[in-house]
């Protein structure tokens, strides 16, 4: 498996079967979706392997990939997350330098051919705004945001629900929340945004359940069955897309998939 400490954005390049098959696994086991294998995909997030000057290689192969395996099975999404860096003025990385990066990554992963692009994991309103300010400036596709909210509701950078949709709704075609903590939070995350957002599309994909160790892994403790069950709380809640985060395999899906009747 991938070494610890190593980006997964380097399997794009070094694994591209194994990634290939990643996907394949998650289309056979019921998703009608999935994301790229680019979350750190920017020129940021790269740079931590020396791999900044390959940004636009290793996204369109990412996207490239994702499209193999999904055929007209599913839909691909272009997967961008955080810079890995505090925005200014409280950080050292200009808003417009963010955009550039999200540009860069953008501009790849339409050219690998996704259907629309995901920006998740997001704590910061300012990152959220770069990130759809970059892309809208190289694709008309559809873009959506999600933000990892923990369980004080709010995200790292105090950000609440309510607010993410009143800021994000009129810049993007849907948002939601992905990772984060509790999945039971996540019907109040959904209601918060359905009521500050009507009639956006929400998304939700939280992890499967919450992490422990166990020797030298981390394993999440979400069975299949209760993320089934899981799913069929966030479709009462509002949501529209739902998957699964950290933690979620092929049998987390294939259960969430059932449940729903997909």
């Amino acid at each position: 498996g991938l070494e610890d400490g190593r980006l997964p954005e380097s399997w794009v390049l070094e694994q591209p079967d194994r990634v290939r098959a990643l996907h394949r696994s998650y289309v056979q086991a019921g998703s009608e979706l999935v994301l790229t294998c680019t979350l750190g995909g920017t020129r940021f997030r790269l740079a931590h392997e020396g791999l900044e000057g390959r940004a636009t290689e290793l996204n369109r192969r990412a996207a490239e990939l994702a499209r193999q395996a999904a055929g007209d099975d599913a839909f691909v999404a272009g997967d961008m997350g955080p810079t890995g860096q505090i925005l200014a003025p409280l950080g050292p990385l200009a808003a417009a330098e963010a955009a550039d990066g999200y540009a860069e990554q953008a501009a790849a992963l339409v050219e690998g051919g996704v259907d629309f692009l995901l920006v998740e994991t997001l704590s910061d309103l300012a990152e959220a705004r770069a990130a759809v300010e970059g892309a809208r400036r190289v694709t008309d596709l559809p873009i959506f945001v999600t933000f990892s909210f923990d369980t004080h509701g709010r995200t790292m950078m105090g950000v609440r629900p309510a607010q993410a949709a009143q800021e994000m709704a009129p810049l993007v075609q849907g948002l939601g929340a992905n990772c984060g903590r509790d999945p039971d939070e996540y019907p109040g995350f959904l209601e918060a945004m359905a009521a500050a957002a009507p009639g956006t599309i929400l998304w939700a994909k939280p992890n499967a359940g919450l992490p422990h160790l166990e020797g030298d892994l981390v394993v999440y403790d979400a069975s299949p069955a209760s993320m089934a069950e899981v799913a069929l709380r966030l479709r009462q809640a509002g949501a529209q897309v739902i998957g699964g985060c950290c933690g979620t395999t092929p049998a987390h899906i294939a259960a969430m998939s059932l449940s729903l009747g997909c």
